[in-house]
């Protein structure tokens, strides 16, 4: 086989068949394929339409071109995956809920991308909590506590590896085949029974429209339940930041908020719709409704809580995390409040602006390589339709410099509209998938 009969077969709007996929995605493994042939290969397939059995097709080649994992379990595996958004710490609530509900939870998770937040970057706010673990340890974990949350070792999904990191200098990101093919490359080499996706819509997502983030969706769905692996979607509002906070240690914080019983709103709302949609998957309850209700009965009777600490103790945080968390998570060394200047309500949120905010305070990284600070970010966020008055908090800044903070609470400002009426709050959830 040849890398350049393949590229011209696409070239041509034909779709390679099941053996040129695979032969191609373990070039890209092995480097048998070069960078220029990887470039033409996803432009190709940028400016064409593989269909949904060449998506399919190039999803398990992509799989199976690194290791694939295999458990040895008391329950069903099920996993999580989120397409990005801004304040999005569910993953950090819903391993653990899931695993108090008899689930089998090694979740595989990923850093910050461009404005949105990385559960691992999120996880690793707590001190000593490491995210790299062998198999047999992540294994171990899991046997134990009910779940773990991890990042991918070099050999999951290589080819993936490598075709990224081409696609974003070769401005072929935005490709709906290539983007299903990476998302469940990754997530289904971890062999989970069930999946469930949280599509992201909105000012603060990737996927700006209902149409975009629909297409996704039945895409991910399609190529996953094609794959063998039982998937559904839930695609969520990001029109505004989930949590009232964007920041490593500050959406811990949130998170262990809910945890303690001191907050609630959107973050559970939304875990209890995906734990529903993925327990009912798996056959754990008898229906989306019954694994929903489950869910938040596990958040709120604490039982969620000892099986996050269990979690973060055998990942190499603190013991006594759960019962004194304020005193292990960083500050920042400026705090400022950002004050309404005028009277009205909030009436649009840009959430990738407040993102980038963050980014640029050091929470996320501008090139691969930098150093995140923890301790950075908003906090105390208003929310879409608050009436506001003069002087009123808009957000606190989390910052490690002054001069940051002044650039930061510009942008909050930038980000934030202020009007008359309060105007229409969009439903968190908007639809199902599968």
């Amino acid at each position: 086989m040849d890398a350049r009969t393949i590229i011209a077969k696409l070239r041509r709007h034909q779709v390679p068949d099941e053996l040129e996929l695979r032969w191609f995605a373990q070039g890209l493994a092995d480097g048998t394929v070069s960078d220029a042939q990887a470039g033409a290969f996803a432009m190709a397939v940028c400016m064409g339409d593989l269909g949904a059995a060449g998506r399919g097709a190039l999803t398990l080649a992509m799989r199976d071109s690194g290791e694939v994992l295999t458990w040895d379990l008391d329950g069903p595996v099920i996993d999580k995956h989120s397409t990005g958004g801004v304040g999005d710490c569910v993953s950090l609530l819903l391993a653990p809920a899931l695993a108090a509900c008899g689930a089998c939870v090694p979740m595989i998770s990923g850093r910050g991308l461009g404005h949105t937040g990385g559960t691992l970057d999120k996880l690793e706010a707590i001190p000593g909590v490491t995210t790299s673990v062998s198999q047999n340890r992540l294994t171990e974990i899991v046997s134990n506590t009910g779940c773990a949350i991890v990042g991918a070792t070099a050999q999951i999904a290589a080819a993936d590896k490598r075709l990224y990191a081409i696609r974003d200098v070769t401005a072929t990101v935005e490709s709906l085949d290539l983007i299903t093919a990476s998302i469940l490359s990754k997530k289904l080499a971890a062999s989970p029974d069930a999946l469930v996706l949280d599509v992201k819509v909105g000012s603060g997502a990737f996927m700006k429209t209902q149409d975009e983030a629909r297409a996704l969706a039945e895409a991910l769905v399609g190529a996953a339940n094609a794959a063998g692996c039982k998937t559904s979607a839930v695609i969520s509002d990001m029109n505004q930041p989930l949590a009232p906070a964007l920041g490593n240690a500050l959406e811990v914080a949130e998170i262990m908020l809910v945890l303690t019983g001191q907050s609630e709103g959107p973050l559970v709302q939304l875990t209890a719709a995906l734990g529903g949609v993925v327990l009912a998957d798996a056959g754990l309850v008898d229906d989306v409704q019954d694994g929903a209700d489950r869910v938040v009965a596990a958040i709120r009777d604490g039982r969620a809580t000892e099986r996050f600490g269990k979690m973060i103790a055998a990942q190499g945080g603190p013991l006594s995390f759960v019962g004194d968390w304020a005193r292990f998570l960083p500050e920042p060394n400026v705090i400022r409040e950002v004050a309404a200047l005028e009277a009205g309500h909030v009436t649009a949120i840009d959430g990738e602006a407040l993102g980038l905010a963050v980014v640029a305070l050091g929470g996320g990284r501008q090139v691969e390589g930098d150093v995140i600070d923890p301790a950075v970010g908003l906090s105390g966020l208003v929310r879409l339709g608050d009436e506001v008055s003069p002087g009123q908090p808009l957000a606190v800044i989390h910052a490690g410099r002054e001069d940051a903070a002044r650039r930061a609470e510009a942008a909050v400002r930038a980000a934030l509209t202020i009007g008359d009426a309060p105007g229409v709050v969009p439903d968190l959830i908007h639809e199902r998938v599968g």
